[in-house]
């Protein structure tokens, strides 16, 4: 029985989440950086139709979803491997059901946010 478990249920699906949203947040950071280097002095209007094209849009998204997923993982493992009786005393399942609730609730506002961000418009 498990009290707590990462994103899939399964420590190497976790690990293959963790490393292919890595990949996938690292080609989003260098497509970014590589645009303001190609676009010096760019203005709001020209970021702003850089970051609304329908492919940009899309890219942000899974980059969005990507660091969910990727955020939950790493925190999940943090939480569970340092969060212990052995460093915290008795109460750690406690304090590891905060810090757990208090991640998922960031993330989900995060994520909405970000969506809001590139789709309500």
């Amino acid at each position: 029985m498990r009290s707590a478990t990462g994103l899939t249920g399964s420590g190497s699906r976790d690990w293959i989440v963790q490393r292919l949203s890595a990949v996938i947040l690292a080609v989003y950071t260098i497509l970014i950086l590589g645009w303001i280097l190609l676009h010096p002095g760019f203005d709001y209007t020209a970021w702003y139709g850089f970051m609304m094209t329908l492919p940009m849009k899309i890219f942000s998204l899974l980059a969005i979803l990507s660091l969910v997923g990727h955020a939950w993982v790493g925190m999940w493992t943090v939480f569970t491997d340092y969060i212990t009786p052995a460093q915290v005393g008795p109460s750690a399942s406690a304090y590891r059901l905060i810090l757990q609730c208090a991640t998922i609730v960031a993330i989900i506002v995060f994520m909405v946010w970000g969506i809001q961000i590139f789709w309500a418009h």
